[in-house]
């Protein structure tokens, strides 16, 4: 059983090998990311994450596993920002607020789909001008929903989160092994 990750993401495939899971492929598939008008946070990222996995090319016997991680303020999406000044838009709408964090996971194998979403709350800090403008120097933001990422330089804005600290990265671990498990992936035995 081939195992096909339907990302480009690194952050995602050094979450899958802390499983002990080495994708056969990368296949980051090429879709439209845009948010249907008044579409809510939880069930366009879920979209996402499923239209990802249908994209993707694969034998019937392949596995292709997809995800999307999106920032949600309320019923507000922040996607991956645009530029240095959208993530600075992004970033003080968050400082000194709670948001959640959304990663849906769709795994498909021929016509059969496994799916799961995991919703975390984060709280941020409140940020200065000085603050913001060296992160954003970091370059970290680019690429990231909601313009940052918990496991880079901005893990020092986020004081508290609850939920998944995997899934805020963009693959919860423990929702991730099941949905293999449960399509016969052989995870934890030699393979």
């Amino acid at each position: 059983m081939r195992l096909i990750l339907g990302s480009g993401s690194p952050r995602r495939r050094d979450l899958l090998a802390q499983l002990g899971v080495v994708a056969d492929d990368i296949r980051p598939p090429d879709i439209d990311e845009t948010p249907a008008a008044g579409e809510l946070p939880r069930p366009y990222c879920a979209r996402m994450a499923r239209e990802k996995a249908q994209a993707v090319t694969a034998a019937p016997d392949d596995l292709v596993l997809c995800a999307d991680t999106t920032v949600a303020l309320g019923r507000r999406i922040l996607g991956k920002p645009a530029d240095a000044g959208e993530a600075a838009e992004f970033l003080f709408a968050l400082s000194g607020r709670r948001h959640k964090v959304i990663t849906a996971v769709a795994l498909r194998l021929g016509d059969r789909l496994w799916e799961r979403d995991v919703v975390s709350a984060v709280r941020m800090k409140r940020l200065s001008d000085v603050e913001v403008n060296a992160y954003l120097a970091t370059g970290d933001w680019d690429g990231k929903a909601g313009g940052y990422g918990i496991q880079g330089p901005a893990g020092a804005f986020i004081p508290w989160i609850g939920g998944s600290f995997t899934g805020i990265v963009g693959l919860p671990l423990a929702e991730t092994a099941g949905l293999l498990q449960a399509a016969g992936y052989p995870l934890y035995q030699d393979r």
